[in-house]
């Protein structure tokens, strides 16, 4: 059987990527969404909380991670970041790898990884889509979230490949500075693109 084709979708903070990977799924698509798997992890009897907690004590609560106490003790420090992920990233890809194992006989998958670049996760996929959008609107999106500050969305970017050079490395890029409706449109056809490859390979 034909293994299938294994797509990386990322982009920036604020660049639409989690409503792209809903059209994905909405076009028939599964996802493996990193980040929902990583909050349901730290989340309430989540697998990682007594390692976190361990690692970082009182970071953790009956509600699972403290995301504002854990985010304190991280934020600035990139060995204790880094010590996070050491705990974080092996169970999220053992997952992964179970995700890949029960949708085997699907076409295509996507791999929802914000920081694919980052990480190194590019050279594991088929393909790479980047989501992108004008600079102005990044920033409109990400300063009107909760809690959010100019220069905490500086210091986010200053931790992310910039746009790009995402954009430069990826085999597609899905742009959200359009209409929902012209976006959707746009991961249909790339969709039915990829698919339509991996019949005539």
């Amino acid at each position: 059987m034909k293994k299938p084709t294994i797509v990386g979708l990322t982009g920036s903070i604020g660049m639409g990527k989690s409503t792209v990977a809903d059209m994905f799924e909405r076009a028939g698509v599964p996802v493996f969404d990193a980040d929902a798997e990583v909050r349901r992890l730290q989340g309430p009897d989540g697998e990682l909380i007594p390692a976190i907690e361990q690692a970082f004590p009182g970071s953790t609560g009956p509600t699972g991670v403290l995301r504002e106490r854990l985010g304190e003790l991280v934020f600035a420090d990139s060995d204790a970041l880094a010590r996070l992920e050491a705990i974080i990233h092996p169970v999220v890809g053992r997952n992964r790898t179970a995700f890949l194992a029960e949708h085997a006989d699907k076409p295509l998958l996507v791999f929802d990884i914000p920081l694919l670049f980052e990480k190194g996760g590019h050279e594991a996929v088929d393909y790479v889509v980047v989501v992108s959008a004008p600079a102005e609107a990044q920033r409109e999106r990400v300063l009107a979230r909760p809690g959010m500050t100019p220069e905490k969305f500086e210091h986010i970017l200053s931790l992310q490949v910039p746009d790009a050079e995402k954009r430069a490395k990826a085999d597609y890029i899905i742009d959200t500075g359009q209409s929902l409706k012209d976006t959707e449109q746009a991961v249909a056809a790339l969709v039915e693109k990829l698919i339509l490859e991996r019949v005539s390979d």
